[in-house]
């Protein structure tokens, strides 16, 4: 079956016989017959209609760190607090007076001064949803979280780009994620998120996927040089021109045979895949390999330190949002989710992060594109102010508090928003909803939190049941 950098559609037998291919005919997702079913554009949703911050933000990289990390060992630090909730790392010194960040994390430490923190996360859910975190949906739930087709859910916030950005056509993809499908190099689970939701497959993201060598069991441990990621299926060669050629014909040929087909929706799909196969530039923006050596091992030669710097080389090849995932792999409570061995763990974790996240501020400032891109640190929830007596310690799932971190694009630097209580379990100033970081991303990225779309019923939904722009952490 064909892919390019996505999840599969194909057609059915009676289709496939229309243009003479025994056995059926595969083709990317972008050429899905199951495309989205009226979703209207507000008249001028991009038109600024607010403060200079409006808008600001010409680019977004949003790193979701699935797993949730525990804020009192990273961004949330209680070194008066009992032993049994301190855990046993300690806190450091930042670039800004009077501010503390976890030990391990010390490049970070260096440039909080370029960074709003905000420390008074919270939110009912204390399950992995990615879906409530990154989308509208006002209410998540364990079914709706293992589903990505619960019918219930609501457009990540890539696909709402999509849906009320003017058409026309593109050279790259206006959002696009890595270092695969979210949730597809796991087991048992396929977990819900960055999908389109209510606006339909047509609307999920485009999908980079990895190819390289892991130097350890878990590429986001280490990868060799030969990382890349290509607009290909895992394991599969370059599709030549030869090749599109040939599909090209085909395709030709089905447009006879589409009359069952939503035909606006299609020639979406069909236009944009063949846009993204020939694209150079993007094709260009995947391979890291045509960085330099010391810049890749400056982002460090993880899978996710590679997945942050070819999100940046994609935003400068015109990608609007790029959403890079700390996935799991291989395993479930694997990746941030610290419920044992977390010291150990988290010895690992944090350094892999720190170098990134710091390689990405440095990179971006160097090349002019900070005060327009916004960059946005994300997850599910926060761990338990307590640590388990598991081997290694422990925390368990908590939403009651938790961080989040901005920079960049209309972002005020070297600014804290909220705090926790003595044990970082619970907000005491200025209680945070993923949904207000959601209508502050979309509100610096042009689009007023208020906007409607239709839904698959022709209904009018607004992007965001709830949720206020956080004026606060705007520069």
């Amino acid at each position: 079956m064909l892919r390019v950098l996505g999840s599969r559609q194909h057609l059915s037998r009676r289709e496939a016989l229309v243009v003479g291919v025994a056995g059926g005919l595969s083709l990317p997702a972008l050429l899905a017959s199951q495309v989205s079913r009226g979703a209207k554009r507000p008249p001028d949703p991009l038109t600024p209609a607010g403060p200079a911050h409006f808008g600001k933000a010409k680019a977004c990289i949003l790193i979701h760190l699935y797993g949730s990390p525990p804020q009192h060992e990273t961004f949330d630090p209680k070194p008066d607090a009992p032993e049994d909730v301190r855990g046993e790392l300690r806190p450091i010194a930042t670039s800004v007076p009077g501010l503390r960040i976890g030990e391990l994390l010390p490049k970070t430490a260096a440039q909080m001064h370029r960074v709003s923190l905000i420390r008074s996360m919270t939110h009912p859910y204390p399950i992995h949803g990615v879906a409530y975190a990154l989308t509208g949906a006002p209410k998540i739930d364990v079914p709706m979280e293992l589903n990505p087709k619960d019918g219930r859910h609501w457009p990540y916030i890539g696909s709402v780009l999509d849906a009320v950005e003017p058409s026309g056509r593109r050279e790259v993809p206006l959002h696009a994620a890595l270092p695969w499908k979210f949730s597809s190099r796991s087991e048992p689970f396929r977990r819900a998120g960055p999908y389109g939701g209510f606006l339909g497959a047509g609307y999920d993201p485009v999908w980079a996927e990895f190819h390289g060598t892991p130097t350890a069991a878990d590429p986001f441990d280490g990868v060799a040089h030969d990382t890349r990621f290509q607009a290909t299926p895992p394991g599969g060669a370059p599709i030549s021109l030869d090749r599109l050629d040939k599909r090209r014909t085909l395709l030709d040929q089905m447009e006879a045979a589409r009359r069952g087909i939503d035909a606006g929706g299609y020639d979406r799909q069909r236009g944009m895949a063949m846009e993204l196969m020939t694209s150079s530039r993007l094709v260009q923006s995947l391979d890291t390999r045509r960085e330099p050596s010391r810049l890749r091992e400056r982002y460090g030669m993880t899978l996710f330190g590679q997945s942050v710097l070819t999100a940046r080389r994609m935003i400068e090849s015109g990608v609007r949002l790029v959403t890079v995932f700390w996935d799991e792999f291989k395993d479930a409570n694997s990746a941030w989710d610290t419920h044992v061995k977390q010291t150990p763990r988290l010895k690992t974790l944090c350094p892999g992060f720190d170098a990134a996240f710091t390689a990405l501020l440095d990179d971006l400032r160097e090349r002019g594109l900070l005060d327009t891109t916004l960059v946005v640190v994300t997850t599910e929830h926060g761990r338990t102010p307590k640590v388990t007596k598991t081997p290694g310690g422990g925390r368990e799932h908590w939403s009651g508090a938790y961080s989040t971190l901005l920079a960049g694009g209309g972002i005020k630097a070297g600014h804290v928003h909220g705090a926790t209580d003595r044990e970082a379990g619970f907000p005491k100033e200025h209680p945070t909803s993923p949904k207000d970081v959601l209508a502050t991303m979309y509100h610096l990225l042009g689009v007023p939190p208020e906007t409607h779309l239709n839904d698959r019923e022709g209904r009018p939904m607004p992007l965001l049941p709830e949720g206020k722009v956080l004026t606060p952490i705007l520069a």
